[in-house]
């Protein structure tokens, strides 16, 4: 389980792709003692099981294997040298759960239609409100103000229409996650808030 708080943005060190089987060398920032062998990683939504790792300058690295399912669900398949995805470890009892409960399975993926970066005050500097479109089978899932996962990012939806969500991005998210990099017609993985999705499976048997 995860929370959908980012804790590094690791960089694609070499991928290895493959028409049933691909396989990912991540760069990162974390503890290289920390990282276990079958470890549970967030790739920027997926939770991908962690099959090597080593240490590095700066932290460490890790590999993944993505599998037919993942490749063909969400955006891994896309990955390239230099592509920046954000990483999450795997949530631990005693943790503080500050997002959500976030599983690392994702539903499908959405595109951006629209980028508003809105003027920011101070030294704050800019907020960026996001409308994206979404399968629209995973659309009833999808509440205004409830939770939603984006790129393996926590976030609450501001507005829902019936093909159409937005999520708006403040400063310091923009500054730790590859949301700052963000432009209309990106792709990014999709999780649905796993309470509404038992709520709407209860109401399909009820």
């Amino acid at each position: 389980m995860f929370t959908g708080l980012v804790s590094d943005v690791g960089r694609v060190a070499s991928a290895s792709p493959g028409e049933k089987l691909s396989r990912f060398r991540i760069d990162c920032a974390y503890d290289p003692a920390g990282i276990a062998l079958g470890a549970s990683i967030a790739c920027s939504g997926p939770c991908l099981t962690v099959v090597a790792s080593g240490p590095r300058d700066g932290g460490s690295w890790f590999e993944v294997d993505a599998a037919a399912e993942t490749l063909a669900r969400t955006t891994v398949g896309t990955w390239r040298e230099g592509s920046r995805i954000n990483l999450e470890r795997s949530l631990k009892i005693g943790d503080e759960l500050g997002g959500h409960l976030v599983t690392g399975h994702v539903d499908g993926v959405a595109t951006i239609e629209t980028r508003e970066d809105l003027t920011g005050e101070g030294s704050w500097g800019a907020t960026a409100r996001f409308t994206l479109s979404a399968p629209r089978p995973l659309m009833r899932f999808v509440a205004e103000k409830g939770s939603i996962t984006l790129d393996g990012t926590s976030l609450t939806v501001n507005a829902v229409t019936a093909d159409t969500l937005s999520v708006l991005l403040i400063p310091h998210s923009l500054a730790v996650t590859t949301w700052g990099e963000r432009r209309p017609g990106d792709r990014l993985n999709l999780e649905v808030d796993l309470m509404a999705r038992y709520a709407a499976r209860l109401a399909e048997t009820a």
